[in-house]
């Protein structure tokens, strides 16, 4: 096993993560925008400002540099390619995602079901081509 290359980390998870946000704001920001104000309201909160919008993006491309991290160290196992950004992306996403909505927006109904469901499922083919195209830039180190 080599080393991790930690540009080509740091390359690809920026890349991976400019893709979340980009289908991110497409999924959350336009097509469920007027549930999630709507489930806002209902909390007694305004919409999402611009300073949330600029940390869901922050968190984005942190989220894709863990991914091509993770990419990077189950390569050696699993091999190069898409199906490894895949087996990364959906780890990233249970962890990250799936179990944190799960517990914080479906079982304790802070969010209907549905738009739980909407925003988590989308989540995943969001994490998924990000991950294949951080992936896709990732090589390994030199002394490997």
């Amino acid at each position: 096993m080599g080393k991790v290359n930690v540009g080509r980390v740091i390359l690809g998870g920026l890349v991976a993560g400019i893709i979340f946000d980009i289908l991110g704001y497409l999924v959350d920001g336009l097509w469920l925008a007027p549930r999630w104000a709507a489930a806002m309201t209902a909390l007694g909160h305004p919409d999402f400002s611009l300073h949330q919008w600029i940390y869901l993006n922050l968190l984005g491309l942190i989220t894709g540099i863990v991914v091509v991290w993770v990419y990077a160290g189950f390569r050696p196992r699993y091999g190069a390619g898409p199906r490894t950004a895949i087996l990364a992306g959906a780890l990233v996403w249970v962890v990250g995602m799936f179990v944190p909505n799960l517990t914080f927006m479906w079982v304790s109904h802070l969010f209907s079901h549905h738009l739980t469901e909407l925003t988590t499922a989308a989540a995943l083919i969001e994490i998924i081509v990000g991950a294949i195209a951080g992936a896709a830039l990732y090589r390994e180190s030199a002394a490997t």
